[in-house]
């Protein structure tokens, strides 16, 4: 399931307030900017900082090329 588009029109980083990106086949919103994953679980978006993961330079590139 997606998420609805009006919803992801206002989520935004917690840290620092930038738009997100949205990968719905891995259950992830991503803040390129801060290399920060923050995850999807049970179709609720979990935006809270000490639940997200920064992410390695590796997966940064991954998920920018999809």
């Amino acid at each position: 399931m997606t998420l609805d588009p009006k919803l992801l029109e206002i989520l935004a980083c917690p840290i620092d307030k930038g738009k997100l990106l949205y990968f719905p086949e891995e259950d992830t919103l991503y803040n390129p900017r801060l290399k920060r994953r923050y995850f999807i679980k049970q179709n609720i978006p979990i935006m809270l900082v000490d639940e997200s993961q920064v992410v390695d330079e590796k997966e940064h590139e991954r998920l920018m090329a999809l």
